[in-house]
């Protein structure tokens, strides 16, 4: 089992910036391809980013391309995003999640998640 805790959100006007902590307890992730996704409110969980199990970065949504960075610290345990040029349209609660491989990330299947942290942007 892996537990996964998500740090960092927080309140910040646009233009900001923020950075995103997921740290993993129970076994090591690096094995696993690392994701964030976020959901703002009345709206679907989305697919914000991810990287593969030796650090590269996998994709990004076209909402983020150019604002957002993702990076993993396997001796920590730890997953961060880096989010610069904040707009409001990013608020949202921003998961990080598991998956067994890039077939699964595709697919949306991941194995673990965690609760969410919640980012606002105001204008």
């Amino acid at each position: 089992q892996v537990q996964l805790v998500e740090s960092g959100g927080g309140l910040v006007q646009a233009g900001g910036s923020l950075r995103l902590s997921c740290s993993a307890s129970g076994r090591t992730v690096n094995s696993y391809v690392m994701a964030w996704l976020r959901q703002a409110p009345g709206q679907e969980r989305e697919f914000v980013t991810a990287i593969s199990w030796s650090g590269g970065s996998i994709s990004d949504a076209d909402f983020v391309k150019g604002r957002c960075t993702i990076s993993r610290d396997d001796a920590k345990n730890t997953l961060y995003l880096q989010m610069n040029r904040l707009i409001p349209e990013d608020t949202a609660v921003y998961y990080c999640a598991c998956a067994a491989g890039l077939h699964d990330l595709i697919r949306g299947r991941y194995d673990y998640w965690g609760q969410g942290t919640q980012v606002t942007v105001s204008s």
